[in-house]
C-alpha cells in the first residue's frame, strides 16, 4: 500500500500527533492558534503537492502572515529540532511540497499581497503566497504585467515559481522565473533574514539571489520577492497552424529559430491531445491534424506584422496544410485556453495521469517522440504530447486507470525509460517542474558524483542544519539528510 493511500497518512499523522502538544502550543502563542493547526484533515491535504505517486506526513500546520511569523514558526521548529517545509498552492509536479519526516509546515498562501508597485525600478515587490495571474491583473492599470505564466498560472503562486524556477509558454521569449527576480527575502534556516540580490544593476559578491532561485525550498524560505514588470506588448498576433505529421511541426520550430525569428512563444501539441482538448474545451482545434503549432509574435506592431508572416511562409514550406490567424483577443483567449486546458482534458481519455518534464535538443525533438510512442504501447499506456516546442521542454502525458491492476508499476517502469531516452538524447532531467522526489533518484544519471557533491555544499552553505525540505532533489548519497527514514516516509515507488 502505498503511502499516498489516505489511511496511511492519517495513521502516520495520528502516531506523530501524540508528540507534538508542546511544539503546537508554542507554535500557537508565536503566530496565534487560530493560525496554527493539527488537525488530521488539513495535514492530509498538506502531505503532498500535484504528483501522482508522492506524498509525505506533514507535522503541524502554520499559517504565517509577515516575515516576523515566518521567523517565529522557524526559531520554535529548531528548538524543537524539527525540520520545516514551506509550501504554496501545492501545484508543484514532482513531490517537491510533499513533507518528508512530519516537518512543521508552513503554508505561505496566507502571505498574498502585493507590497509595492516601484514603476521606477520597474519592480513590484510581493508576498510569496500571492498568485501569478493575480499579479499581472493588479499591474494592468499601469499598462505592466509579469511575463513568466505556467499553465497553472491561475493557481500557483509566486513563491513557488521562485522555488521550481517556473516556467511557461511565454518563457522562449521572456525567459523562466529567473530572470524576473530581481531581489528575495529570505528566512533561513536560523531564523535569520537576509536580501538576496537587489535593485542594483549590478549586485556586489556572489549572485546568490541566481544560486537560490530553482533551490526547491531547500536553502531558505522567501518572504517577499522584487519581480521585473514588463510593459504590455504593443502588438500581438497568434498562429495555429495544422500539419499532416508531427516532423513537419518540429521542423516549423526549427526553421523559424534558424530564421532568426524569436516568438513569444512556440507550443505543440499531437494528434490525441488535439482531440481530447477540442472534446474538453471546444477551441476550434482541427481534429484531422497529427499536430498542430501555437505559434505568438508580440511586439512593436511593425516587427509583429513581418515576423508573423515570415513564420507563416515557414510554416507552410515545412508542411502546414492550414494557417489560422485569431482575428480577435477573444480568439486569441480561446486557442490559449485550449492550450492551458490540455491537461485537464485528458479526463476525456482516462480518469488519472502523470505528466512529464524532461528538455530534448530541438534537433532530437522527432527522435525522441518516436520512441516516448513506442514506450507508452510496450506498456499498454496512453501518451499524449503537447509542450514548449521553442526550448524542447516536453511534456509527455500517460493516461492511465489508477484502479487497473499493476497500472501504477508500468507508469513508474515507462517513466524511467522516457528520462533515460531523453538523457540519452543529450536533454535535462527537467525544465520547469523541479527534481523534488520525482527525480531525485536519476540525479545521478546526469551529474558525476563531484558536481552531486559540490551541489549539496552549496544547499548547505545555506541550511548547515539540513532543515529545510529534507530528502528533495539530491540522492542519499550526497544529502545531509538523514536519508533512510525519509526515505521509508516518502512513498516513492520509483526508488
Amino acid at each position: 500500500m502505498s503511502i499516498a493511500d489516505p489511511a496511511v497518512v492519517a495513521d502516520k499523522q495520528q502516531d506523530s500527533h501524540r508528540d507534538d502538544k508542546h511544539l503546537i502550543a508554542a507554535l500557537g502563542k508565536a503566530i496565534g492558534a487560530e493560525n496554527v493547526t493539527s488537525d488530521s484533515s488539513a495535514r492530509y491535504l498538506a502531505s503532498r503537492d500535484a504528483s501522482i505517486f508522492h506524498a509525505g506526513t506533514a507535522g503541524p500546520l502554520c499559517f504565517p502572515k509577515s516575515t516576523a511569523d515566518v521567523v517565529a514558526c522557524m526559531k520554535i521548529a529548531a528548538a524543537h529540532n524539527r525540520a520545516v517545509v514551506a509550501r504554496g498552492a501545492g501545484t508543484g509536479l514532482a513531490g517537491n511540497a510533499a513533507p518528508l519526516g512530519n516537518p512543521v509546515v508552513l503554508s505561505l498562501t496566507t502571505m498574498r499581497e502585493l507590497l509595492e508597485i516601484d514603476l521606477d525600478n520597474g519592480v513590484a515587490w510581493v508576498q510569496p503566497g500571492m498568485v501569478n495571474l493575480q499579479l499581472s491583473k493588479a499591474l494592468a492599470p499601469y499598462g505592466l504585467h509579469y511575463a513568466p505564466d505556467p499553465s497553472s498560472q491561475q493557481v500557483c503562486t509566486i513563491g513557488g515559481n521562485v522555488a521550481n524556477n517556473s516556467g511557461g509558454p511565454h518563457c522562449l521569449a521572456y525567459g523562466v522565473t529567473s530572470a524576473h527576480v530581481v531581489a528575495l527575502e529570505v528566512v533561513l534556516s536560523d531564523g535569520s533574514v537576509v536580501t538576496l540580490g537587489g535593485l542594483d544593476a549590478e549586485s556586489a559578491g556572489y549572485d546568490l539571489r541566481g544560486a537560490f532561485v530553482g533551490s526547491e525550498g531547500m536553502c531558505g524560505i522567501v518572504t517577499a520577492a522584487a519581480v521585473r514588470i514588463l510593459p504590455v506588448p504593443a502588438a500581438v498576433q497568434t498562429m495555429l497552424m495544422s500539419f499532416g505529421e508531427v516532423s513537419q511541426a518540429a521542423a516549423t520550430v526549427s526553421a523559424v529559430i534558424a530564421s532568426g525569428i524569436v516568438p513569444a512563444a512556440m507550443e505543440l501539441m499531437d494528434q490525441r491531445c488535439i482531440q481530447a482538448v477540442e472534446r474538453f474545451a471546444g477551441c476550434g482545434f482541427p481534429l484531422d491534424a497529427a499536430a498542430v503549432l501555437l505559434i505568438e509574435v508580440d511586439g512593436a506592431p511593425g516587427r509583429v506584422s513581418a515576423a508573423s508572416a515570415q513564420v507563416m511562409e515557414l510554416a507552410e514550406a515545412n508542411g502546414a496544410f492550414e494557417v489560422h490567424t485569431a482575428t480577435s483577443e477573444a480568439e486569441r483567449g480561446a486557442l490559449w485556453k485550449g492550450r492551458k486546458s490540455s491537461f485537464g482534458a485528458v479526463a476525456a481519455i482516462a480518469p488519472d495521469y502523470y505528466l512529464h518534464d524532461t528538455v530534448v535538443p530541438r534537433s532530437r525533438l522527432v527522435e525522441v517522440l518516436t520512441q516516448i510512442y513506442d514506450i507508452a504501447d510496450r506498456y499498454e499506456l496512453t501518451v499524449l504530447n503537447v509542450f514548449h516546442a521553442g526550448d524542447g521542454n516536453l511534456h509527455p502525458i500517460l493516461a492511465y486507470d489508477a484502479r487497473d491492476d499493476g497500472v501504477a508499476e508500468r507508469v513508474a517502469a515507462a517513466s524511467r525509460e522516457i528520462i533515460e531516452v531523453s538523457l540519452a538524447a543529450g536533454g535535462a532531467l527537467s525544465g520547469e517542474h523541479g527534481i523534488g522526489v520525482e527525480k531525485r533518484d536519476f540525479m545521478e544519471l546526469m551529474f558525476s558524483a563531484v558536481d552531486l557533491e559540490q551541489q549539496s555544499r552549496l544547499r548547505s552553505a545555506f541550511d548547515p542544519y539540513c532543515r529545510l525540505n529534507p530528502g528533495k532533489v539530491l540522492p542519499s548519497a550526497h544529502s545531509c539528510s538523514d536519508i533512510g527514514e525519509l526515505r521509508a516516509a516518502d512513498g516513492n515507488i520509483w526508488g
